[in-house]
């Protein structure tokens, strides 16, 4: 028996629909029995608040407001302060990402801007909140300049101070308990972090390292890698993670009246093996932390405590990485200080984000998100696929293959996926955009490989940093080699019916990998990915340009390299058909970044597609917007790779 062409089409749009069916439910707050928490219940993303032991979302939010992913904020969504009776939440405009913070009534409401005079000049990302204290600390972007301030405000008056400026940073990066004294860090390159105090006379007593503007030419100044910064409960010092003493992160301690190095704090109780990196550490009460790693890409959370005296971090038990909670990747961690209960967020590669309650019991479910209409058994769960690269690199990857209960017969087409970033990291994760598009790939009878090229997050600072000043370099023959090397030798794919996919920098690379690797490709799907790397670091806001300075290059002063590493100078090598994808509200990757790519293709000749998303920013996140973009891509590569079934 067959299926028809009009009955396949309509299984792939119900497959497509069951699986965007499955809500997002992340960055839960617990308080006062009950969980806040963000979600797109309604088909876009909200703040929702339900009793503990579950029952009905009640929306605080109205319905015209659509929230960013919180993935793409730098800081927190919202906080709640129940004894101001409010919560503090940061929105933007359908994805532009200029975030203001704004106030709403704990029960919900209409926002109400906080201090508009001064936040409506910035682009602010919510750093934390002390809630007995109700001060809110922010990393405030100008929307005019290359300048970052570090705000603090006073969430009972209103009241806002700047606490210092600085093109590279000034982020409120730690305060004593008391918060008289803050301290603010500048980033460069990624692990090239310092850390100062403002000294209130307009200068800065430096704490650990050295201002870029300070450095002598030619000598080399070793990375901090400092991730994560807290105030002991004394205010003594501070307990970091950095990379000080271990390429993928370890605790450490600096005296704050000390002479700025960093000590190393002995680390116990660790349970987990595997390859990663100690992510952050995230404050609970007093001395007290939830230690997050990243191990082969899964969530391993602790609850631990500190020894100050005796430089000493215990990881007391786990609160994420065994069990039900195994896996998969955290998506928020919350502790209700009264109760000692925590609220989680997590999900797996085949489960959706499912909010849970823990205390020193089993983790108890409050959520029962699933793919409506499809068993687990159908999903990919995905198998190791790593490989020595062309210069016996490890690299990290996993091959989705077609669940056996499908019944597809013979080797598969393959799409092979490359994330953003490029500094991030593909995980077993529902919740972000990749993981229902490589399900429905894989339903519909798509092999689909994922691999973690150098540059990826995840496996230690060096092999982060290999990306730098590398764009569409080495990590672009990781790509290559993986099509030609590994995947050539596994009988379960066919190669001769291969696309590329990838959003963001993984756009960029679908581009460069089409256009100067031709002969790989017979379908390219490129999502708001860089086209000319000189206009796109001219069109960039303002505060990012000393970043993308220091991490590509001078668009002048490196012209031979920018138009080299652009995809622009190789598109006339394009032969397979593209499909362009952009949101209009992006400020990362501009539209006209696309829009020109699109013209210039089309000028020569070639098959490209545009799907321009008016309501949308860097990403798609609007449940009918998702609906037909998976249903677009899908349907592009059915096209193009041949009938996958």
């Amino acid at each position: 028996m067959t299926i028809t062409e009009t009955a396949r089409e309509s299984l792939t749009a119900n497959r497509i629909e069951s699986l965007l069916s499955a809500r997002l439910f992340v960055q839960p707050q617990l308080t006062d029995g009950r969980l806040y928490f963000i979600s797109n219940s309604s088909g876009r993303l909200s703040l929702y608040v339900m009793d503990e032991a579950g029952g009905v979302p009640e929306p605080l939010l109205p319905p015209q407001i659509a929230l960013q992913n919180p993935e793409l904020l730098d800081g927190r969504g919202f906080v709640v302060l129940p004894e101001l009776g409010r919560i503090i939440v940061m929105i933007d405009n359908d994805g532009d990402e200029n975030y203001q913070p704004f106030f709403i009534p704990i029960d919900g409401g209409f926002p109400e801007p906080i201090a508009p005079e001064t936040f409506a000049k910035f682009r602010s990302h919510l750093v934390d909140v002390d809630v007995e204290a109700a001060i809110a600390y922010f990393a405030s972007e100008s929307r005019e300049e290359a300048l970052i301030c570090g705000l603090r405000c006073d969430l009972r008056t209103g009241a806002v101070e700047t606490i210092g400026q600085s093109t590279y940073g000034a982020f409120p990066f730690a305060w004593t308990p008391d918060h008289v004294r803050v301290f603010l860090a500048d980033q460069y390159l990624l692990g090239d972090v310092v850390l100062y105090e403002p000294d209130g006379a307009g200068g800065r007593r430096m704490l650990h390292g050295t201002l870029l503007e300070e450095r002598e030419e030619g000598r080399e100044y070793p990375l901090s890698g400092i991730a994560s910064a807290h105030s002991t409960a004394s205010g003594r010092g501070l307990l970091v993670v950095s990379t000080v003493f271990d390429d993928a992160g370890s605790p450490g301690y600096l005296a704050l009246d000390g002479d700025g190095a960093i000590e190393p704090v002995e680390l116990e109780g660790k349970l987990h093996s595997g390859r990663g990196e100690l992510e952050r550490l995230q404050h609970l009460e007093a001395d007290r932390y939830a230690a997050i790693f990243n191990i082969d890409g899964c969530s391993w959370a602790y609850d631990a405590s500190f020894d100050e005296g005796a430089k000493r971090l215990t990881l007391d038990r786990v609160l994420v990485g065994d069990g039900e909670l195994a896996n998969g990747v955290l998506h928020g961690l919350d502790l209700d200080r009264p109760s000692g209960r925590f609220a989680i967020s997590f999900c797996t590669a085949t489960t959706p984000t499912q909010l849970y309650v823990l205390d020193e019991a089993v983790p108890a479910r409050r959520t029962r998100e699933r793919a409506l209409g499809l068993a687990s058994d159908v999903l990919a769960a995905g198998e190791d696929a790593s490989f020595e690269s062309h210069d016996g690199l490890r690299v990290s990857a996993r091959l989705y293959l077609p669940s056996s209960q499908l019944g597809h017969e013979g080797p598969r087409p393959v799409v092979y996926y490359v994330h953003g970033g490029p500094q991030g990291q593909e995980r077993p994760d529902f919740a972000w955009f990749s993981m229902p598009l490589i399900q429905i790939l894989t339903l519909e009878g798509f092999a689909v490989f994922v691999p973690n090229a150098r540059g990826s997050t995840g496996y230690g600072l060096d092999y982060t940093k290999r990306v730098d000043r590398d764009w569409g370099g080495l990590d672009r023959l990781d790509h290559v080699f993986a099509m030609q090397e590994v995947l050539s030798k596994d009988e379960r794919v066919d190669l001769s019916r291969a696309g590329v996919v990838g959003r963001s920098y993984g756009g960029y690379m679908t581009l460069m990998l089409a256009g100067r690797h031709p002969e790989l490709w017979r379908a390219a799907v490129d999502m708001f990915g860089p086209y000319d790397l000189g206009t796109f670091a001219e069109r960039v806001p303002a505060t990012w340009k000393p970043f993308f300075e220091l991490t590509l290059g001078n668009p002048d002063t490196n012209r031979e390299f920018f138009v080299d590493r652009s995809p622009r100078t190789h598109i006339e090598n394009i032969a397979c058909p593209l499909l362009v994808i952009q949101g209009q509200n992006d400020p990362r990757v501009v539209e006209i970044e696309s829009r020109d790519l699109v013209e210039n293709l089309r000028g020569l000749g070639k098959a490209v597609d545009y799907l321009l998303f008016e309501d949308e920013g860097h990403d798609v996140l609007k449940l009918a917007n998702r609906v037909r973009c998976y249903d677009r891509i899908v349907r592009f590569f059915s096209e193009h790779l041949g009938n996958a079934a």
